[in-house]
């Protein structure tokens, strides 16, 4: 009696998520698939084949409570900041300084950047994600309310992007958000600001170097990076003037109008420019920063402003030591 009892509160327990992994037996998922024949002419029987095969991504549902970006600054930049990804990085931008020049001339975004977008993201291409996307990205739309809307949206222009380059969608591999190649784009921004920089006629982030580096330079010049401009500066700013500084990451005062209140940059920029001040919690205290419009160019590819400071650091740890490697050669 105790085993049979025991075997039914089994059943019970495992059911639920028995139903809940296969995701082509329910509504919500058949609708979705309907939405995808009747506005992108897909095949049913293909699609509904495609959902039975998803796997339930457990871990991608506990990754995305716990982002990164939630810690100060201070936990946050050692991540990313270390000398292993420096040395790294030289050795990335050396092996393809052509390609890198290349890109540099057509987009006006400077190789150092272009370098650390790849090198915080994917470590130069050695850890692009080992989930499957279609997987990630289906347990995100179905079982992640807070952010399904976002997540069905990027599964359906995955599912567009797989078909138009040709890919399999079954077999491209991703992070727990679906984000993609040596760059880590998402399905949205690989449709629309990936390049065939190789010139073979596909768009491909995760075999071609020279595609992953055109794109992300593709992707700062068309969200209004300004060549030649600067990012950031450290700033000193009174005591009457701290309580200024924003969580927002889009310029709001000019550097003239800064300084009237007690703010001002280490970097000697034009009064004119247009800036943010924020303030980050750092190993030795509260920091203070001057941020203009390309370091808002940098936020709109993580939406947040350590990412961004994370970024602006280490390709300048990275520019510094590969000018100093060359100019020793």
């Amino acid at each position: 009696m105790r085993r049979l009892l025991a075997l039914l509160i089994l059943m019970t327990l495992t059911m639920p998520a028995i139903a809940e992994a296969n995701y082509s037996e329910r509504d919500d998922v058949r609708g979705f698939v309907n939405d995808m024949v009747k506005k992108h002419r897909f095949d049913e029987q293909i699609l509904m084949h495609w959902m039975k095969s998803v796997q339930q991504q457990k871990t991608a549902l506990d990754a995305i409570a716990r982002p990164a970006e939630g810690k100060p600054w201070k936990d946050y930049r050692p991540i990313f900041i270390t000398n292993k990804r420096i040395a790294q990085g030289v050795d990335f931008w050396r092996k393809h300084q052509d390609i890198l020049s290349q890109a540099e001339q057509r987009y006006g975004v400077p190789a150092e950047i272009i370098v650390a977008i790849i090198g915080v993201e994917t470590f130069y291409g050695k850890r692009s994600g080992g989930y499957p996307v279609l997987d990630a990205l289906t347990t995100l739309g179905f079982d992640y309310p807070p952010r399904a809307a976002f997540f069905r949206k990027e599964l359906e222009q995955f599912l567009l992007m797989s078909r138009e380059e040709r890919f399999d969608p079954r077999t491209l591999k991703g992070s727990y958000a679906g984000a993609m190649g040596m760059p880590q784009f998402i399905s949205s921004s690989f449709r629309s600001y990936a390049v065939d920089f190789d010139g073979d006629g596909r768009r491909d982030l995760w075999g071609s170097t020279a595609d992953a580096i055109g794109s992300v330079a593709n992707y700062f010049s068309r969200h209004g990076w300004r060549s030649g401009a600067p990012v950031i500066s450290r700033a000193r700013v009174n005591d009457s003037a701290r309580s200024l500084a924003s969580k927002r990451m889009r310029p709001e005062k000019s550097i003239a109008e800064y300084k009237q209140v007690g703010v001002v940059p280490v970097k000697n920029f034009k009064d004119t420019d247009s800036a943010i001040l924020l303030g980050l919690e750092g190993k030795n205290g509260q920091e203070y920063w001057l941020g203009l419009n390309n370091f808002y160019v940098i936020t709109r590819y993580n939406h947040s402003p350590l990412y961004a400071m994370a970024v602006y650091q280490l390709g300048q740890a990275v520019a510094s030591n590969y000018h100093g490697v060359s100019s020793r050669k």
